[in-house]
């Protein structure tokens, strides 16, 4: 059992060379290598010990008011005096104005140490881009500075019970009032840190509803400004109905929110709800698959460590007497090359994604590799957890080692903001259909960049995979439904983005902290895992079609 260490050399290596941080105009690797050695000293001290403390105690319900552990309140007390809230925020608005791109990585080392943790302060980033994207000056003046500062934090409160996610059904109801505000009414569920006391209960709600004679649908949805407290101190009209108890992330609340004629201000106008949220959902999509690094690093940190000091049996060619550490096994060995692939690749695919969305020279490919990274990178990680428990054996299964948990905590990635079904069918159904193909020539533009600085073999192997994807592609847009071959789909366009981040890392080799690590794992990636692309191809060629299937099939 080991508490979760940053992999700061590896973090500023895949930054360096993966991500192509040095694009960014703001960018000082000296300034970016210090800020992260000091938020990694905080984050394993502090935060890391959170971890087996959240998921024991977890958050309870007293008098209406949710409570978590009191470690927790200490802890975000120090993190957010340290200012760490307002890393990559305007000076002007009371942040340090340093690059996304170093709040992002933060996320990731937050989210390795006690994911639950770094849940309840996320939504407050998209927040406040939402803000700077969307708000009034004197909504940005006012809300920005409080969450930076980390005297508020931020929910995201779009699902019902009937609208999970088809928010078209959303029946909250927001009414205009004589002094210019608005009044909401109505139910929330599935809301991420609906209340806590980290910040005494001070929240910014961001709520969509429906405006008198709004019209159905989607586009009668507005978003609105819902404080928890009110100018003169007092609480405003919101109740937690229920706390969720869940399978994982037991520190983070997940709560049930009641509006009671509770007092709000809009963000733009009447019906340009979900356009304004959108910045907000497309930020916590990037964030959840930024959880999904650092799930799949602690996964490997506990797998390297239990391999190194496990004995059993006698590895092939091995000599000498005893049995020998299980890293010397070869199915082990594969299980942990997966994991190192992972976690090391996903880190690179991610922050290139966040680099790239930042210089905003590509955005049709922005929103496809948003809903990309997304799903593979959370699938990843829910990969990497269950080979942890693998490696584990039946350790792995008792608590005590703390990897079964790592499933548990991580299983939510794959379902929450948008699950990645969804993410498979808004990929395979519009972002490769809009814009003459825009997305497609700058995936194929990308990838093409990689295998000009790629090794031979490399570069070779991007040509296949790339040669796959156009089959694939080709296939997709054929097709009049993908229900089938959606996933398949999504999951070929990820290996291959994953390929190509695999590629830049392994041509930058000789300034990693283990170039010889590097190039094995770069050669299992292009050898043993991208091959799986012309599998994938040819399902999503398959004629198949469960849209013909009559539903008596499905009965319950």
């Amino acid at each position: 059992m080991i508490d979760y260490r940053t992999p700061l050399p590896d973090l500023m290596f895949a930054l360096r060379f993966g991500a192509g941080a040095d694009r960014l105009a703001d960018w000082d690797d000296e300034t970016a290598e210090t800020v992260l050695t000091h938020a990694a000293q905080m984050v394993d001290e502090v935060i890391a010990p959170l971890d087996p403390i959240g998921d024991i105690e977890g958050t309870r319900l007293v008098d209406g008011r949710v409570r978590m552990p009191p470690a927790f309140v200490a802890a975000y007390r120090q993190f957010a005096d340290g200012g760490w809230q307002g890393l990559a925020v305007p000076e002007e608005d009371g942040g340090q104005g340093l690059p996304h791109i170093l709040a992002s990585a933060l996320s990731e080392m937050l989210s390795g140490a006690c994911v639950t943790y770094q849940m309840v302060l996320s939504l407050a980033h998209g927040a406040m881009r939402t803000l700077a994207a969307s708000g009034s000056e004197t909504q940005r003046r006012t809300w920005i500075p409080r969450l930076a500062s980390g005297e508020y934090l931020a929910t995201m409160c779009l699902t019902e019970a009937q609208a999970g996610s088809d928010l078209g059904q959303v029946r909250t109801t927001a009414t205009p009032a004589e002094d210019g505000s608005w009044r909401l009414s109505g139910g929330k569920i599935f809301i991420s840190g609906g209340d806590q006391n980290l910040t005494d209960g001070r929240i910014m709600h961001l709520v969509l509803a429906r405006t008198p004679g709004a019209p159905a649908g989607v586009r009668g949805l507005s978003l609105f400004i819902c404080p928890s407290h009110l100018p003169d101190d007092s609480r405003n009209a919101i109740q937690v109905v229920r706390l969720e108890e869940k399978m994982g992330m037991h520190a983070s609340p997940t709560c049930q929110v009641a509006f009671d004629g509770a007092r709000a201000d809009i963000v733009g106008a009447p019906g340009e709800g979900l356009k304004r949220m959108f910045t907000m959902m497309n930020a916590e999509r990037l964030d959840v698959a930024v959880q999904g690094v650092g799930l799949a690093e602690v996964a490997l940190q506990r797998s390297l460590a239990y391999a190194a000091e496990r004995r059993q049996g006698r590895a092939d060619g091995g000599s000498g007497d005893g049995p020998d550490p299980i890293v010397r096994h070869g199915d082990v060995r594969r299980m942990l090359m997966t994991q190192m692939a992972l976690a090391l690749g996903c880190r690179a695919m991610v922050m290139r994604t966040l680099v790239d969305l930042d210089l905003n020279r590509t955005p049709a490919l922005m929103e496809l590799m948003t809903s990309v990274c997304k799903a593979f990178v959370t699938d990843s990680a829910m990969e990497s957890a269950n080979l942890a428990i693998q490696v584990h054996g039946g350790y792995g299964f008792l608590r005590e080692y703390r990897v079964e948990q790592i499933l548990r905590d991580g299983r939510i990635t794959q379902i929450y903001e948008g699950t990645n079904g969804i993410q498979a069918a808004t990929v395979a159904g519009r972002a490769i259909r809009q814009g003459n193909g825009a997305a497609l020539a700058e995936f194929r533009a990308a990838t093409l960049e990689a295998v000009a600085i790629a090794t031979p073999p490399a570069a070779e192997a991007l040509r296949r995979g790339l040669a796959a994807f156009d089959t694939a592609t080709a296939a997709m847009l054929a097709r009049d439904e993908s229900g089938l071959t959606a996933t398949s789909y999504l999951r070929l366009t990820g290996l291959v983005a994953f390929a190509a981040a695999w590629a830049r890392l392994e041509s930058a080799a000789d300034s990693a902290p283990n170039p010889d690590r590097i190039r094995a794992i770069a050669a299992f990636v292009r050898d043993w895992m991208l091959p799986e692309v012309d599998h994938l191809a040819a399902r999503c060629q398959s004629d198949a079609n469960l849209r013909s299937l009559p539903d008596e099939v499905f009965a319950a």
